[in-house]
């Protein structure tokens, strides 16, 4: 009998979301977040997504996304553990063809592979939740290629959080590999920082990616990375 798949419960408090995170952009989604949203539309408007079926894992009340990107898909299903978030998120104008699924993707060594067995044509969109969550096992980088090869998905998440502020706050895409301290020092320029890893960084691999600050608190900065797997011929 085959094992059964874990449901996403609901959490409405947590450290990194829930009441927290809605508090936050109420406060500053219209003020401190805007440059970083106006570089997440960017990356959206350039993606070459299939426009049939989305899946969105972690999308909370949506905040990030911009008017409209919801409708360019003839279907969206959003993975989403904040009640309040899936209530926002519903009642945007363009979620007219928006489902919810229970499904726990990121909690376990085979959940990409579930996501991937579920929704064989879907795309996938990870939004700003891989550098949220820990890796069951191993990284997600592994995890992505192991699971959702076949698939077309994106993700933008955290790369690093720090204290300390950018020299440089504009995006800018890397094409040829680099480490992470060549990439910091894009932003951070001749400086050593302290930061907290979120064990994301180039997720897809050696492919090109896009780099943006994200100024999340008045004191409290996170440079944020968009991978992608796009859709293979």
């Amino acid at each position: 009998m085959p094992a059964s798949r874990p449901a996403l419960r609901d959490h409405l408090f947590d450290p990194s979301g829930g009441l927290v995170y809605h508090l936050r952009a109420a406060r500053h989604r219209h003020g401190l977040w805007a440059p970083f949203h106006a570089q997440v539309a960017t990356w959206l408007a350039d993606w070459q997504a299939d426009q049939r079926e989305l899946v969105i894992i972690g999308p909370n009340a949506g905040y990030a996304l911009p008017a409209g990107f919801l409708a360019r898909f003839e279907s969206v299903v959003a993975l989403e553990p904040d009640p309040l978030a899936r209530w926002l998120l519903a009642r945007r104008p363009d979620a007219t063809q928006l489902h919810f699924d229970r499904l726990n993707c990121l909690s376990t060594p085979d959940g990409l592979a579930r996501l991937a067995e579920r929704y064989p044509h879907a795309t996938i969109l990870f939004s700003n939740v891989l550098g949220q969550v820990s890796a069951p096992v191993d990284s997600w980088a592994a995890l992505l290629s192991r699971h959702l090869t076949s698939h077309a998905w994106a993700s933008y998440h955290d790369v690093i959080s720090t204290d300390a502020r950018p020299s440089r706050i504009d995006g800018c895409t890397v094409t040829s590999p680099e480490n992470l301290d060549a990439t910091l020092a894009r932003f951070w320029t001749g400086r050593h920082i302290t930061v907290v890893d979120h064990e994301t960084f180039r997720l897809n691999g050696s492919g090109a990616c896009r780099y943006a600050p994200w100024q999340i608190t008045r004191k409290r900065w996170q440079l944020v990375e968009w991978a992608e797997n796009p859709l293979q011929a």
